[in-house]
């Protein structure tokens, strides 16, 4: 069984860490800090650490199948040659970025990069979603969600998941992988929204699947990372040295290694006193493996 043991994989915290990230070839993980503007690299064999200044906030990440990355910013969606550092840019911004910015993405199961948005007055549900299919960018829904979060695909693809963090809700919808088309919305798992409350657990962040189908996800502001059956069940809790995990990715040769970001960015100085791992990038070994993350396809 695994131990709760943590293991500080990179030391410098991050304002606001986040897409953590697996890269399968380059045995890495990558992943951003939003409001450092950084997509960061680590090899934990090597501890070899390397990033790159973006020029807006970055928020989610994906592989493609020339080992680049494609980062969603705040202005739109590029592609980084993390070799050359040089940006190629995709698409532009499909919103007001004075009021918007896109947020959490995950490539699903036929190569298509989901990128949700942050409406950041918070004042209605108006965030969106878009598909980045083939370098053409289009939107999937609006409204019904204010912070999107959360995605990620059942182990046969059938199955889409997502959080809306201001809600405290994770839904999940059928799935068809050909066409990309998502039906019959439903709640997977609703969490208190009364932080006064002594059970409050925090709301649902960023998430992946297992190889046993069970779905992670990070609770900010919880100090938690769930494991959840695909009926909502909490089959694992892990508490943890942190209260704002922020994303979630297995890694390592075996998968086994979890990767958890973290966040520091306007947490009170008691709250950091009392968590000086705020912000940090940590790892915990875990007894069932994750999967590879499908690669974004450019064409």
């Amino acid at each position: 069984m695994a131990s709760d043991k943590f293991e500080v994989v990179h030391d410098a915290p991050m304002l606001v860490g986040e897409a953590a990230t697996w890269h399968e070839v380059e045995s890495a993980l990558y992943w951003v800090d939003i409001n450092g503007r950084t997509v960061n690299r680590v090899h934990p064999a090597s501890g070899k650490f390397s990033s790159w200044k973006m020029d807006s906030e970055p928020s989610a990440l994906a592989i493609d199948s020339d080992n680049n990355l494609v980062v969603s910013l705040r202005t739109g969606l590029v592609c980084l040659n993390t070799t050359s550092g040089k940006e190629t840019p995709i698409a532009g911004a499909p919103y007001d970025t004075n009021i918007v910015r896109f947020n959490d993405g995950r490539v699903d199961p036929a190569g298509r990069f989901w990128v949700g948005t942050m409406y950041e007055p918070r004042d209605k549900p108006a965030a969106e979603m878009y598909v980045l299919e083939r370098g053409q960018l289009r939107q999937a829904w609006a409204g019904n969600m204010t912070n999107s979060n959360g995605l990620a695909w059942s182990l046969d693809g059938r199955t889409m998941y997502h959080a809306d963090t201001t809600t405290h809700r994770i839904d999940c919808y059928d799935y068809d992988p050909e066409t990309g088309v998502h039906a019959n919305g439903r709640t997977l798992k609703t969490f208190s929204t009364d932080k006064s409350a002594p059970d409050y657990g925090g709301r649902p962040d960023g998430a992946t699947v297992d190889s046993e189908g069970a779905y992670w996800v990070a609770m900010f502001e919880g100090g938690r990372v769930l494991r959840l059956a695909p009926n909502g069940e909490i089959l694992r809790e892990i508490a943890l040295p942190v209260r704002c995990p922020t994303s979630v990715a297995f890694g390592g040769p075996d998968l086994r290694t979890l990767y958890i970001t973290t966040a520091s960015h306007g947490r009170s100085p008691e709250e950091l006193a009392h968590y000086p791992l705020s912000g940090k990038l940590l790892s915990i070994r875990v007894d069932v493996a994750g999967r590879v993350e499908p690669e974004y396809v450019h064409h």
